[in-house]
């Protein structure tokens, strides 16, 4: 759980980041940006700040601020079931926007040679992908992947199918992650 100050500490760093990168938010969205510690208590460590433009059946467009070396723990978007209705995962290409992205996923790869800080939650995927400012990634449903922003943190666009984030499949078990503010 944060607190009201980190929330809104966290807002103003996103709309900060968005003003520098020439990102235009109208009032109303910023007021709709999320800030998730995943229920950790730790946000620079381990959280996510994301604005939703869109998600629909169909497709999902959204903005990840992170702060530097913050880390969005590992996880994967498996099939399920909604209302009774099968549904496939969650396909998502990321695009930097500003900074760096240190993102692992499924595949071959060593954790004694990775560029990011190993995060004080449980990763088993290293295959690396460092992506720079206009660089993309796509990941099918189902695969496992972290990321974490470089020193001077990241802008990410994630463009996806329908995005049901209360559907991830965290490796660690005490992560919740639609996030609680205290009152």
């Amino acid at each position: 759980m944060i607190t009201r100050e980190q929330y809104g500490n966290a807002v103003e760093y996103v709309a900060a980041a968005f003003e520098k990168a020439g990102i235009a938010i109208t009032p109303e969205e910023k007021a709709k940006v999320e800030v998730a510690d995943f229920g950790l208590g730790m946000l620079d460590e381990v959280g996510l700040q994301l604005l939703v433009y869109v998600n629909t059946e169909r497709c999902c467009a959204k903005e990840m601020v992170l702060k530097p070396f913050q880390t969005c723990p590992e996880h994967r978007h498996a099939n399920g079931t909604e209302n009774g209705v099968p549904y496939v995962g969650k396909e998502e290409t990321f695009r930097v926007r500003r900074g760096t992205c240190y993102l692992y996923v499924d595949g071959d790869g060593d954790k004694m040679s990775i560029q990011a800080k190993l995060p004080p939650t449980p990763v088993t995927v290293f295959r690396e992908i460092v992506l720079n400012e206009g660089d993309q990634y796509t990941m099918h449903p189902d695969t496992n992947h972290w990321f974490q922003a470089g020193p001077d943190g990241a802008i990410i666009s994630e463009f996806s199918t329908k995005s049901r984030d209360e559907s991830d499949i965290f490796t660690d078990k005490r992560i919740t992650r639609i996030p609680e503010v205290a009152q």
